[in-house]
């Protein structure tokens, strides 16, 4: 098997070549996806002796607690899924290639895997814990972000977008809450629930409705290019503070998205309008990403002018705003603390058994 080296999770890096950096990937990828080889960063994690500090995180399948090791005083990101929902739902599918993305992908502005563990009632995924918050939580907090602090942060998600689409696989979930800021003022991409490794077409309805193509909601075959729509949504949501197609009720979004009308507010700058404009292209074989010439398109557009993808992807670039961090968990919202009740009988051996 290739050397899987895990990346610093902070700091300056030295990727010399993007194109090698990929290809290399790719390769160690396919292998560890094809072999029995845990895949996680810490295989010594000692689950017993995580000891659970606050609840920053509810979702409709879990919960995610802040963790910390005492003995090696670190924190963990602990993201503990309903066996039983995840059943009752038929998610199944969804979180074990979760779990295979997060084990084996290795990019400066994605999480990773440190370990992943299992009793009777709930799946257990750790992560890094990523101090600086999500994106909502720190957008709505200051209701818009300016021309360069959008560019920044979107640079990013270009990059993880083409990392992800070249081991073929597909996102399916971007959006701010999905984003985290570390405490140095970079990106790390997050929750994997939709992931999927797609070498030719989906055609599951899955994601937020208000981050979907048309050719989702249409109920079409789709590819990577539903995530190149993403990031124009998400670029319209950091300079406007909300979405491009943002209604109350999922089928008023649907009928947005798909009459493709929008509104720019005033601090949308001329190249960024372009740049969105060609990204919400309903048209698949029109979309900016989606032509001949790929994620480059992309990456050529004058609203990223301003950045040298070199030293943005070795984070050898001075981010615009970083995050302020009193204690673990601060930049979170606050939920009340809960306690995780563990069912005395395995009801799902048989569901999990690949997990």
């Amino acid at each position: 098997m290739s050397n899987f080296t895990r990346l610093p999770e902070y700091g300056p890096l030295e990727i010399g070549n993007l194109q090698t950096f990929l290809d290399e990937s790719k390769i160690s990828v396919a292998e560890m996806l094809d072999s029995s080889i845990n895949n996680v960063q810490n295989s010594s994690l000692n689950f017993g002796k995580l000891t659970h500090k606050k609840t920053i995180g509810v979702g409709s399948f879990g919960v995610v607690l802040l963790m910390k090791d005492e003995d090696e005083d670190n924190y963990y990101a602990v993201k503990a899924v309903d066996k039983k929902v995840i059943v009752k739902t038929n998610q199944i599918a969804h979180i074990l290639n979760e779990r295979k993305i997060l084990s084996v992908t290795n990019f400066p502005f994605i999480v990773h895997l440190v370990n992943f563990f299992s009793d009777n009632s709930y799946l257990y995924f750790v992560l890094p814990f990523i101090s600086g918050g999500d994106m909502f939580t720190n957008l709505r907090r200051v209701h818009k972000f300016n021309d360069g602090l959008s560019r920044f942060y979107a640079s990013q998600v270009v990059l993880a977008l083409e990392y992800l689409h070249h081991l073929d696989f597909i996102y399916r979930d971007l959006k701010p809450e999905n984003i985290l800021l570390d405490h140095t003022g970079y990106i790390k991409l997050t929750d994997f629930g939709f992931g999927k490794i797609l070498k030719s077409r989906a055609w599951t309805l899955c994601g937020t409705p208000e981050y979907l193509a048309p050719e989702v909601v249409m109920n079409k075959g789709y590819s990577k290019g539903v995530d190149w729509w993403a990031l124009g949504v998400l670029i319209f949501e950091m300079m406007s503070g909300r979405s491009p197609f943002f209604a109350r009720q999922p089928i008023k979004v649907y009928e947005k998205i798909l009459s493709n009308k929008y509104v720019f507010p005033p601090n949308v700058l001329p190249d960024a309008k372009d740049l969105i404009k060609r990204l919400l292209q309903p048209n698949i074989s029109l979309r900016i990403g989606s032509l001949k010439n790929g994620v480059k398109d992309i990456k050529d557009h004058l609203w990223f002018r301003p950045i040298d993808w070199m030293i943005l992807l070795n984070r050898k670039m001075d981010p615009p705003h970083v995050p302020q961090v009193s204690e673990p968990g601060d930049n979170f919202k606050n939920y009340e603390n809960i306690t995780l009740k563990v069912s005395e009988t395995e009801r799902f051996a048989k569901e999990f058994t690949n997990f």
